[in-house]
């Protein structure tokens, strides 16, 4: 089957993003604050990844929640109380910066009963998602804002009509922690390839790539049918990667865009500090005094 063979031209302006897992990794600060919405010094992590999304042209974002996660919708709505108050102390910026939030992208949400995997988030989407090609974004990591990844994605799903998947370049010894992906040259050009296969998680020795799938993809919606006919995997949860496999078997084109600027990944503890102290040593208002702390700090040791 030809690439022509495959719906193309019409750029995805919709975007999901899956947001209804228990973030035990974090507990118990995620007891009653989702995840999602853990500050990165004056933002949510979610606010990132939505600011992402708007920057390529999203208009329409859904949040795919769980119980307990209704303070992420709230985050996007307007505060008039809020607003007042910093209108009456004349903070324009920060009033500016409030008032950012809700005018972003228009912000929708379902839920999904149980945490049944990623392909079953997704999964969940297709009524709100309808015919079209579509983003996902998952909620937990976002790149550099001066060096974007999703536009061309975007721009390179609407012209294959297929698949298109975000991928950073690993050690070897870090292959068994991502679906690695086999690849060979496509006709679109430097940092473009096009996958033939996906392995999750292979030892580095199995692995047919150093080339690794990373939370961002575009998404034809043919493949919520090939979703619902993937059946329940390890743990009981339908995977996304089986149902973009199946796609695959099927004729559906698939390419990868090979991301160079830094990817910021706070799914992890270890992450999320790096993600706040990489942000906030960039920033204009403090970010010297903080690297001249955190010099200090670490030189001494660290002592508190």
């Amino acid at each position: 089957m030809t690439t022509q063979e495959h719906e193309t031209g019409r750029r995805a302006v919709k975007a999901v993003i899956p947001a209804a897992g228990l973030a035990t990794r974090f507990l118990p600060a995620t007891k009653a604050v989702p995840k999602e919405l853990l500050p990165v010094v004056d933002r949510p992590v979610l606010q990132y990844i939505v600011e992402e999304a708007a920057a390529a042209g999203i208009t329409d974002v859904l949040l795919v929640t769980g119980r307990g996660k209704t303070s992420m919708v709230d985050h996007f709505d307007r505060r008039p109380d809020v607003e007042a108050r910093l209108e009456e102390k004349g903070d324009k910026e920060r009033l500016a910066a409030v008032r950012r939030t809700s005018e972003l992208a228009d912000i929708y949400t379902c839920r999904q009963g149980e945490p049944l995997g990623l392909g079953h988030a997704v999964g969940v989407a297709a009524s709100h998602v309808g015919d079209n090609a579509f983003a996902v974004l998952l909620g937990d990591e976002f790149v550099e804002q001066d060096r974007p990844l999703l536009p061309a994605m975007l721009d390179l799903q609407a012209r294959t009509g297929g698949i298109v998947l975000a991928f950073i370049e690993v050690a070897p010894e870090e292959t068994s922690r991502y679906g690695i992906a086999s690849v060979k040259e496509s006709e679109f050009g430097e940092d473009i390839v096009e996958v033939t296969g996906l392995v999750e998680k292979p030892s580095p020795a199995e692995a047919p790539s150093n080339l690794a799938v990373v939370g961002r993809y575009v998404l034809p919606a043919k493949i919520f049918e090939a979703i619902n006919n993937t059946k329940p995997g390890s743990g009981g949860e339908i995977q996304l990667t089986d149902a973009m496999a199946q796609l695959l078997t099927e004729g559906t084109p698939v390419h990868g865009i090979v991301y160079r600027g830094h990817r910021y990944d706070t799914g992890m503890p270890l992450g999320y500090l790096q993600t706040v102290v990489e942000i906030a040593a960039k920033r204009p208002d403090f970010g010297a005094e903080f690297r001249q702390w955190l010099g200090e700090f670490v030189a001494g040791g660290a002592k508190g």
